[in-house]
């Protein structure tokens, strides 16, 4: 039985369809980034799986049960971390951790949560006094203190410093090896590719292509992206012919091509005629973020220079 099975799943708010007719299946033990744009219908599809939000038709189960109606027996077998959550701020994350352990029948012990997390140098400090990052670590703790089957991760990493994005992402690959089914949204695309083992993205309440980062890669086509400097001074008309696209910021140029092996050396061999250096040449398939913003129509940020 997949972990989560949503047939048909709708969701409307007054003329404002925000779930049209969504299906999704994420197996047991699987990690599923959804990605879409905001007003996509992430975020009330997640609530509805979660039993936040009623539903207007279609069929949702989660861990065999439907939210909806699955009650107490259902919330101790998930685990949900907000995009945004308060706290009572004359506690301690430790006292939080453990009153939190309380609500579930097999919670994780506390200071094995502290410690995944990395909250123990706040751990008995009080919450007013916690950093926005050292919040999200606490975010995360509550999210996991109850050893769920199933968890659901909004934005889990919003207001992280590099170093504790790279300490949620080993969390992260730590609860999938101990077999957890894990949910995410996030804004961060390096963050799905590296943590998701499938990629889901939605656009206008519907999903719009599913598959690893690999799979919509060759979905998306062949073309490989060749990318490099043009010194100063040379205009990007004296380039030869190459690729079915070209993409210029400033002195970046990017080249889209089928034929890579073919035009690095039609590029090479013209830079090398004119004693030109190609600095910062590369080559690249479609990154998940090129494909993601092709597929919801979106446009790519220029590249500073």
């Amino acid at each position: 039985m997949p972990a989560i099975d949503v047939t048909g799943l709708r969701k409307t708010y007054g003329t404002l369809t925000a779930v049209d007719g969504l299906d999704l299946t994420v197996d047991s033990g699987e990690v599923v980034a959804l990605l879409g744009p905001n007003g996509a219908g992430k975020t009330t599809t997640v609530e509805i799986l979660e039993g936040y939000r009623r539903r207007d038709a279609g069929e949702v189960s989660v861990l065999g049960m439907d939210p909806q109606t699955g009650g107490r027996a259902f919330r101790e077998r998930i685990g949900v971390v907000l995009q945004e959550a308060g706290f009572e701020e004359s506690f301690t994350p430790r006292e939080l951790i453990r009153l939190h352990a309380g609500y579930y029948p097999h919670p994780r012990a506390v200071d094995e949560v502290i410690e995944l997390t990395g909250l123990g140098e706040k751990a008995d400090a009080r919450v007013r006094t916690l950093s926005g990052g050292q919040r999200r670590r606490l975010d995360l703790a509550l999210g996991i203190v109850g050893d769920p089957e199933m968890l659901f991760l909004d934005e889990p990493t919003t207001g992280f410093d590099p170093s504790a994005r790279r300490q949620a992402w080993v969390l992260v690959d730590g609860l999938r090896d101990l077999g957890a089914t894990i949910l995410l949204t996030t804004h961060y695309l390096d963050e799905a590719e590296h943590l998701a083992d499938r990629v889901v993205i939605i656009d206008h309440g519907r999903v719009i292509a599913s598959g690893t980062p690999a799979d919509l890669a060759t979905a998306a086509g062949t073309e490989t992206v060749i990318s490099f400097r043009l010194p100063a001074g040379v205009p990007t008309a004296d380039l030869p012919a190459v690729g079915s696209g070209r993409r210029v910021a400033g002195n970046v140029v990017e080249v889209h091509t089928v034929s890579a092996t073919a035009d690095v050396a039609i590029l090479s061999n013209w830079a090398v005629g004119r004693g030109l250096e190609l600095a910062d040449l590369t080559l690249a398939r479609p990154s998940l973020e090129d494909i993601y913003l092709g597929l919801v129509g979106e446009s790519a940020p220029e590249v500073l220079t």
